[in-house]
């Protein structure tokens, strides 16, 4: 009869309870590197808008010979 409960395939619940338990600690070291890189993705974005604004005021200069003025625009919105 042992025989016969043995030969059933499949997992044990301690070999589930350590697979979910290596599942979470990947998980807890996984997450926080994945929101560091997502963060280094934003400010990289925020760079090379910030890069891409300087060339097309550069650009404007070269054209106009004077930089691009903002009528209405008081140092309060800044």
């Amino acid at each position: 009869m042992l025989t016969k409960l043995r030969s059933k395939k499949g997992f044990t619940l301690i070999e589930l309870l350590i697979v979910v338990a290596i599942i979470g600690i990947l998980a807890a070291i996984a997450i926080p590197q994945f929101a560091s890189y997502r963060q280094k993705a934003y400010n990289s974005a925020a760079e090379s808008d910030l890069k891409n604004i300087k060339t097309g005021w550069e650009s404007f200069m070269a054209d106009n010979t004077e930089y691009p003025t903002f009528v209405g625009v008081t140092n309060a919105a800044f």
